[in-house]
């Protein structure tokens, strides 16, 4: 974890009040012990993909809560992606293959081929 100070030295063009304003926002979600900030992995990683998309990509302040919500679906989705491909490889090999094949004949289905892409 770190401190308040330590994060404004990570992110130097960051002003001290709109950092406040993020967190008053619930778009970084810090935890606070004896009245600080401290900030864990995620914060800071938050924090430089909220001044990406200010500075980088133009993101307004009334487009971000949306934008920042698409993307924690996103995140969200692709960790239990992750987690269904960890479990489906613990299953025997005819279970993984019987897999593959719906898989593949849904995706056909769903793009009206009969290939396989």
């Amino acid at each position: 974890m770190i401190t308040l100070d330590e994060m404004r030295r990570l992110f130097p063009d960051l002003d001290a009040e709109e950092l406040e304003r993020w967190i008053e926002n619930r778009w970084v979600l810090p935890e606070r012990a004896s009245g600080a900030y401290l900030f864990r992995e995620i914060d800071v990683a938050r924090v430089r993909l909220i001044s990406e998309l200010y500075g980088d990509l133009a993101i307004g302040e009334e487009a971000m809560p949306l934008v920042l919500s698409l993307l924690d679906q996103l995140y969200g989705t692709r960790r239990r992606m992750r987690l269904l491909c960890e479990v489906v490889e613990l299953q025997p090999a005819e279970v993984r293959r019987a897999i593959v094949t719906q898989m593949i004949a849904r995706m056909n289905a769903m793009n009206g081929t009969g290939m396989s892409k």
